[in-house]
């Protein structure tokens, strides 16, 4: 945009000196009015720009203001439950086997929020560019075949069939081993999720130009049309019914994981279902 109105503006002078200037005019006279139309221009220009930064500053403070509200609103659930439960216990409510119940209950509520905010702190970190990861080779054959294998069982408990579909050759890639796993287990979790019983989640990868390309595909209810990409935003829900559990910044770490490594990664209409895909850089 700032290109089209630098453009705008050099038009606007050329048109201006060519047309504008009558024949009998001086020299002093064409330099006034010379000076006059690169005014106008100018705060023409200045005008533009204005607008702009305040366009960017209002999108930055909205964002702010959706970030805080979501966290606001992760954080808020698990310490409402909290403060029941302690206070149930502290008030000799809850006695017995109920006690132990909610004890229970106390330590799934607060291993959420340390999930939250250990999740805050990667997405932080990773996009202000604080990476210390060793890279090497990588043969995503075997990682994806030992994630498949770990994620079976939840599978098989919503039941989901999990099933990788590799090639007979080695599919190697210049990353790091642990996060490209945490990519994978956070796009084959979001696809059992939502892939209703006796449907299927599979995992593809395929040497692809200039890279690897890795695929996750469920059976699902597919991604409304224009959300292909603020799925991967951190806190966004959008449609409930393909919103993820808890703070929903699963696919925000993905995404910014696998650009962090060079690669990209979007979804795709699975017709059904949806197809997520990201690439990382050759070994």
């Amino acid at each position: 945009m700032k290109r089209a109105a630098l453009i705008g503006v050099a038009a606007f002078l050329a048109g201006a000196t060519a047309v504008a200037v009558p024949h009998w005019m001086g020299i002093e006279q064409v330099i006034l009015v010379a000076l006059s139309v690169s005014g106008v221009a100018l705060a023409t220009a200045l005008a533009v720009r204005l607008a702009m930064e305040e366009r960017s500053r209002r999108k930055i403070e909205d964002a702010r203001r959706q970030m805080v509200a979501a966290v606001s609103h992760d954080l808020r659930t698990p310490l409402a439950s909290l403060r029941l439960l302690v206070e149930a216990i502290d008030d000799g409510v809850a006695t017995g086997e109920t006690r132990e119940r909610y004890l229970s209950e106390m330590r799934t509520h607060v291993e959420a929020l340390t999930t939250l905010i250990d999740d805050l702190f990667e997405l932080s970190r990773i996009e202000a560019g604080e990476i210390a990861w060793t890279m090497g080779q990588v043969e995503l054959r075997e990682l994806i075949g030992d994630t498949v294998a770990a994620m079976r069982a939840p599978a098989e408990a919503h039941g989901v069939v999990l099933a990788a579909d590799l090639p007979a050759h080695e599919v190697l890639a210049r990353a790091n081993a642990e996060k490209v796993q945490r990519v994978l287990f956070n796009l084959i979790q979001n696809a059992i999720r939502h892939t209703p019983a006796d449907g299927s989640v599979t995992v593809r990868a395929r040497s692809a130009a200039g890279g690897v390309e890795i695929e996750v595909a469920d059976e699902g209810e597919g991604i409304p049309a224009g959300d292909g990409e603020r799925v991967f935003e951190a806190f966004y829900r959008g449609d409930e019914s393909r919103s993820e559990d808890g703070a929903g910044l699963g696919l925000a770490i993905s995404r910014a994981i696998v650009e962090a490594h060079g690669g990209r990664i979007w979804a795709e209409d699975g017709a059904p279902g949806t197809r997520v895909r990201f690439t990382l850089r050759p070994a």
